[in-house]
Formats: structure tokens, sequence, C-alpha cells
């Protein structure tokens, strides 16, 4: 039997003996590319396929004189049904590999919705912060964009931080209005630079025992933060172009890095745009801590903010 990457492959009846007799491992999947999960357990990375009934949802009758039966199989609407970030359980088909089998409930996502297709990509799951990263130039920041990234992560329970990247450059004045605003109604912004090292520890002391997401526009310096976070890490980055002033995307799947032994941040790929998926009218007005003081203050209690009398939010902002 020929060799593989330097490891003699098992027998196929040793295989499936393992597959049966495997027990379930628990682990957290910290890349994904092509069907293939990489889960970390206990210290060591195992190369993991994905059962198959995991790629779609079950219809089961509903009858209660007999056990529930599979009468249908459709795909789910997920265009990825295990995402980074994603707790699973697994066994082992040899010495190195394994299969999923199981995905324990997400307690949190960042979540891409694909118009054409009309399908959801979950592009990290279960993170307790959200670093939203906007360059003060080269690009320079879009306050409308950055709402988005605000918005999405407050409607999926997320603590958002604006992580302003370059401020070795010289700061426009109004690019600089829009930091002083975002800190003055509440957020929490933190100034860095990933090529000077400015205020790098402050971020990495931020976000320790803790599992973080990197977001934003194409171009900023996610990558180059990640390799000030973890020196040696030598992630691709890339330059911002000179026609467009877009960047150009370095990141081209997401991954959960380990930052020391308590803490994991996951590399996104670069989003030019971030659409609201299911983010009804109240969820967006309370996203703003501006705002969020004076809802429920209207004189109608299903206010929409616009041309209503009364209005509580109006008056707040005029």
């Amino acid at each position: 039997m020929p060799r593989r990457y330097g490891v003699t492959p098992r027998p196929p009846q040793e295989e499936r003996q393992m597959a049966t007799s495997s027990p379930k491992l628990q682990g957290v999947v910290i890349r994904a590319s092509a069907g293939n999960y990489t889960v970390f357990h206990e210290g060591r990375e195992v190369l993991c396929s994905l059962r198959g009934n995991l790629k779609k949802e079950l219809v089961t009758t509903e009858s209660a004189s007999r056990a529930p039966r599979v009468v249908q199989a459709k795909r789910k609407r997920l265009t990825n049904p295990v995402a980074v970030g994603d707790t699973v359980w697994f066994h082992y088909t040899t010495a190195h590999q394994g299969v999923i089998t199981e995905v324990e409930p997400r307690r949190s996502a960042v979540v891409r919705f694909i118009p054409r297709t009309k399908e959801v990509q979950v592009i990290v799951a279960n993170i307790d912060l959200l670093l939203v990263v906007f360059a003060v130039l080269e690009p320079r920041l879009d306050p409308w964009q950055c709402d988005r990234f605000l918005v999405a992560a407050y409607a999926n329970g997320l603590h958002p931080i604006i992580v302003a990247n370059k401020c070795d450059l010289p700061i426009e004045p109004q690019t600089e209005h829009h930091l002083q605003v975002y800190a003055q109604v509440g957020y929490e912004v933190i100034r860095v630079s990933a090529t000077r090292g400015d205020n790098i520890s402050l971020l990495r002391e931020r976000i320790r025992g803790q599992i973080s997401a990197v977001c934003g526009p194409s171009g900023v310096g996610k990558s180059s933060i990640l390799n000030a976070l973890q020196p040696g890490l030598g992630l691709r980055v890339g330059q911002v172009g000179e026609v467009t002033h877009k960047g150009r995307h370095t990141t081209t799947l997401a991954q959960l890095i380990r930052l020391g032994e308590d803490s994991w941040i996951a590399d996104t790929p670069g989003m030019r745009n971030f659409e609201l998926w299911e983010v009804d009218a109240q969820t967006v007005w309370e996203a703003f801590p501006e705002i969020r003081p004076y809802l429920g203050e209207c004189y109608f209690p299903d206010c929409q903010h616009d041309t209503e009398p009364d209005c509580a939010v109006k008056q707040a902002t005029e």
C-alpha cells in the first residue's frame, strides 16, 4: 500500500473497526475548506469529513401512532451546516482522520445572506466579541458600512469593538469626528497601528480569555493586526488598489487562530458589503445605544419613528 505524507495508511478492515469502536469525542472546528474540517481536540488537530445526514434536513412523520420516520429529505438553506467555531462531536476513522457526526447548538453566529441563491452562509459561530476593523485612511472609514456591522453584531448577540487601524497615518477631520461620535454614544473604540505596534498589547489584553472574530472591508489590515497580535503567524497581507481605493481579498476562508493558552480569534474573508438578514426594524433601533433610552417613550406603542406625532426618538435626534 503506497505511503501518503510519510504515513502508512491503515488497512481498510482496520479502518472499519476503528470507525465502529472509536468513542465520540468533542472538539471545536478551527478551519473549513472544500468539505474538509479541522477539529481541535485536546491539543491536536484532526482532519474530519462530514456525515451525510448533516448535509440535509430530514422531514419526519407527525403521527402519534407510530415512531416518526423520514418521509422527505431536503437540502438545508445553510450553505455550510458546519462552520468555523462550531462545537462538534466526532470519532476517529484512522489514526489522524475522523468524521463529524453531531453539531452542538450555536450560541451566536456571524452570518451572510446570499441573495442570488437565497441561502445563508455561517461565517463563524460561537464567538464572544466582534472586532469591527476599519482603517482611518486607505481605505477611509465608511460610517454607513460600520453601522451595518454594528447592527449585525447586536442582532446576533455579540459585543462589538471598533478597531481603527492605520493610526500611524494622518487622520482626516471627518474620520476623527466619526470615531469620537462612536465613542461618545457608548461604543468601544480602540485605535491601533498594526505596522507600528500602537495599542496592540492593549487589544491583546482586551480579547484575552475570549473567542473573537475579525470582520471588516478588505484592505483595512485585518490580517496585519492578527500578525501583530501573534508574532510569527505570517498571514498574507495585501495592498489597497490605486484606482478603486479598495482592498484586495487576502483571506479566502475563515479560520480560528489560537492566541496563547486561553484565547481564540477568527480571521474571516474580507467583505466589502455586509447584508442585514432577517433583522426587524425594532432590532435596528435597539442596536444604537444613543437611541435605546428613548424607545418605549413614544406616544404610540408601535411607533416606527417616522411620521408619527409625539415620537420621543425624533424629538431626541432633532
